[in-house]
């Protein structure tokens, strides 16, 4: 089982090193389409979160260099 969770970590990390900028682009799309349908009325923590899960995104885009 643990074997199966570190392949996928490494997928993970693979795949966003190898699409990273296509992945952050999307959160950001996303986030403008969910801001905008809920006319900014939560703006600051949709920028919070998108943030943070492009944080994410270059961290697994980092590690996966590493290999």
């Amino acid at each position: 089982m643990f074997d199966a969770l570190k392949n996928l970590k490494d997928k993970a990390e693979d795949i966003a090193e190898a699409h990273g900028d296509k992945i952050t682009d999307g959160l950001e799309k996303a986030g403008d389409l969910i801001d905008d349908k809920t006319e900014g009325k939560h703006s600051d923590t949709i920028d919070t979160a998108v943030d943070k899960a492009q944080d994410l995104v270059r961290k697994l885009g980092e590690n996966g260099a590493e290999h």
